[in-house]
């Protein structure tokens, strides 16, 4: 009886969502209304992915969705965030959603705390959610941060990219903002981003990477506020090889070094 109230709960949030303003990931903001059809199968997902997180006995996961078709650059899932058990005062627990946004296709972004309801019902293009447990000792120290308001966004920065140097200061998109506040996690209290991203490759993590051609380049310059190249090493950047924070390369780099394990992926079938 708990499960399927926190569920009304999430859905009646979600239903006060229709008329408010929608924030998208790396998009732009469209006057599109969410459908009964869309609406229903974001919930779907939602109760589902709610579920195994239930089933799976862990407090912190890191969660992806695939909100874009971003296949033709290799890429699986398109935003990461945390999904994290906080009680409910009564004895039971809600899941929470902590993700970055980007701020509908502006170069800015803010941290927001979701419900999954919520972090479901944003025009997904695949009704698909993969989550992977850190193991023990990282889900421990990322628990405190990510319930703090202040804790969770020290190392958050503004100026967004969607494509933004996985090694570079100037402008921090979405995946990027989680796997450096995990790496932050592991360090003290006062670490900086730098610092973030020196333990991330002291640990061997390697970025995706994009292959992008001159006019791809050139043609999101010009018609994207929320897409910059310039933080990029020019070597590369001319070149076309884009390295960035993808979901596919914090999940193979989770596995690989062992700090987290598999990939578990949940799905609407059509």
């Amino acid at each position: 009886m708990r499960y399927l109230t926190r569920f009304c709960i999430t859905l009646a949030v979600a239903a006060n969502l229709l008329s408010a303003s929608a924030v998208h990931a790396g998009r732009p903001c469209e006057n599109i209304r969410s459908t009964a059809f869309t609406i229903e199968r974001g919930l779907a997902l939602a109760e589902r992915t709610m579920a195994a997180l239930d089933a799976s006995g862990h407090d912190v996961v890191l969660l992806a969705r695939a909100g874009q078709d971003l296949t033709k650059y290799g890429v699986h899932y398109s935003h990461l965030g945390f999904a994290y058990r906080q009680p409910d005062g009564s004895g039971g627990h809600v899941w929470r959603v902590l993700h970055k946004l980007n701020q509908c296709g502006t170069d800015v972004s803010a941290i927001y705390r979701q419900g999954l309801g919520e972090f479901f019902l944003d025009d997904l293009w695949r009704y698909e959610a993969a989550f992977v447990a850190p193991v023990r000792e990282v889900q421990d120290r990322l628990l405190p941060i990510l319930r703090d308001d202040r804790l969770a966004t020290r190392l958050h920065r503004t100026p967004y990219s969607i494509v933004s140097y996985a090694w570079g200061g100037n402008y921090q998109q979405s995946n990027q903002w989680a796997i450096e506040t995990l790496a932050a996690a592991m360090l003290p209290p006062d670490a900086t981003r730098s610092q973030a991203q020196a333990w991330l490759q002291a640990q061997a993590y390697q970025p995706g990477l994009v292959r992008l051609g001159a006019l791809s380049r050139l043609g999101g310059m010009i018609s994207a506020p929320n897409v910059a190249f310039d933080d990029h090493p020019a070597e590369k950047r001319f070149s076309g090889r884009i390295e960035t924070v993808t979901v596919d390369s914090v999940f193979a780099w989770l596995r690989k070094s062992k700090l987290g394990g598999a990939p578990l992926v949940v799905e609407l079938k059509n």
